[in-house]
């Protein structure tokens, strides 16, 4: 099925837009590890040139650093880790093949894909990353069988478009770090900061709906529609189901493919979650990993089908695994050489009680470019912009989701996040770079509006 000679006409809306982008994006974006390195090499400078610190002081801070987030990096690659094995799941790939047969035009898949993407994310980023991913396959072979002339990569960004909400949903570490009792913010602000203030009130709710709107009408924008410029999905994915049958020989065989074990075990996961939000818990990391993790055992049919899943799944975290330290490093070199502070107090000192939230946001996207961890933002900057919003007036609640909009919001042109996303669709960033700028910008503007709104 081809798009009409009007449907070409419109596709070229924003191409002389998108020209420029594209050529800049596939000749200078290197891979996501060079990119780290030469952004390891940048702070450095920074930190060499706006502070007072000397060459050895910025290695040391560095090397620190290197080691500083252990836990936090343990916590989010259980996050990627749980949520590639539960959307490999039998039941859920199952949906996903379900879900990929319901667009029936390029428009439509690209929109679809999008769509779910963002209300996986905002469930759990893993989850989000990796049905994105998953989903964008499924739906580029049910159009490649239907003659259905879609773009891939712009399938693939259209579900890492949908990032683009995770720090505003259940998985949110910069709220729910707020939210747990003796962490940094609540000691800060002497008591947690409860979710119904940040992610679940009833601006950054709306907000969630303006911003998918927006950024699937600038994804519909930038789509190409010229069958010359289509690019398919050009593999068979029909083995894409994991082999988790096993031969049954000896009674040890048939404790592994029994579902009784991980039965027990999902059984018991969801019992002490019940307990925890019973008795008062609150919403933490940790509890999010615990929820998937219950999950994952209740859809497997048996432990050696999990053992199986869960192979597959390492794959797609080492590259992570690999950077995490990496990205960890640059963030000791910036708080440790105090230019974290450099960035942001020159963001907050030329903030009003009315612009507060839009320079917040603002300095927690040049940030994330750098560090792109919500979580190690939050630990930086929250003490900084906590402190300028009790001088301000201003609600704690616009400073902590002002670095949760400014974390996602350039997540859309920094690849660590996308690595996940790019290994399942078998894709380079610079195939999709272009697309997600287009996101980034789009995203932008609601999230810039919103925090002017809530700040005045």
């Amino acid at each position: 099925m081809n798009p009409s000679p009007r449907s070409r006409g419109r596709g070229a809306l924003l191409e002389p837009v998108m020209r420029p982008i594209n050529a800049v994006v596939e000749r200078f974006i290197p891979s996501a590890l060079l990119f780290a390195i030469a952004l390891t090499l940048i702070v450095a400078v920074l930190a060499l040139t706006l502070t007072d610190s000397g060459p050895l002081t910025v290695v040391e801070e560095w090397g620190l650093g290197l080691s500083g987030l252990l836990d936090f990096i343990t916590q989010m690659a259980l996050i990627l880790f749980l949520g590639h094995i539960l959307a490999s799941t039998r039941p859920v790939r199952a949906l996903l093949r379900r879900l990929a047969r319901v667009p029936r035009t390029p428009m439509q898949a690209y929109l679809f894909v999008f769509l779910v993407a963002a209300l996986a994310s905002l469930i759990t980023w893993g989850l989000g990353l990796v049905v994105g991913g998953l989903l964008a396959r499924e739906v580029a072979e049910q159009s490649r069988r239907r003659e259905i002339p879609v773009h891939f990569p712009m399938l693939v960004a259209s579900g890492f478009a949908g990032f683009v909400v995770w720090h505003m949903g259940y998985s949110a570490s910069g709220p729910l770090t707020a939210a747990t009792e003796d962490s940094f913010v609540a000691e800060q602000l002497g008591e947690p900061l409860p979710i119904s203030e940040t992610i679940f009130s009833s601006w950054n709710l709306i907000a969630i709906v303006v911003t998918i709107l927006v950024v699937g009408l600038s994804l519909a924008l930038v789509a190409p529609r010229d069958p010359a410029q289509v690019r398919t999905l050009d593999v068979d994915i029909t083995e894409a189901d994991v082999e988790t049958d096993t031969e049954i020989v000896t009674p040890a065989d048939r404790a592994d493919a029994s579902r009784i074990p991980t039965l027990i075990m999902g059984l018991l996961f969801t019992g002490y979650l019940v307990i925890h939000f019973a008795g008062g818990g609150s919403l933490t990391l940790d509890i999010v990993n615990w929820s998937f993790l219950a999950l994952i055992m209740l859809l497997v049919r048996s432990p050696f089908e999990l053992i199986v899943l869960t192979k597959n799944a390492a794959s797609n975290v080492g590259e992570i695994l690999l950077q995490f330290p990496l990205y960890a490093g640059i963030l000791g070199m910036m708080a440790g050489t105090g230019l974290i502070e450099v960035f942001s107090e020159a963001f907050v000192a030329i903030s009003t009680p009315e612009t507060f939230g839009l320079w917040a946001f603002l300095s927690a996207g040049l940030v994330n470019f750098f560090v792109p961890s919500g979580g190690g933002q939050i630990a930086i900057q929250a003490p900084i912009l906590l402190d300028a919003a009790e001088a301000l007036g201003t609600d704690p609640s616009v400073a902590i989701m002002a670095v949760a909009y400014g974390d996602q919001w350039t997540n859309m042109i920094q690849p660590f996040w996308a690595l996940p996303l790019l290994a399942i669709a078998g894709l380079k960033m610079r195939d999709i770079l272009s697309y997600t700028t287009i996101a980034l910008i789009a995203s932008g503007l609601v999230f810039a509006a919103t925090m002017l709104i809530v700040s005045g």
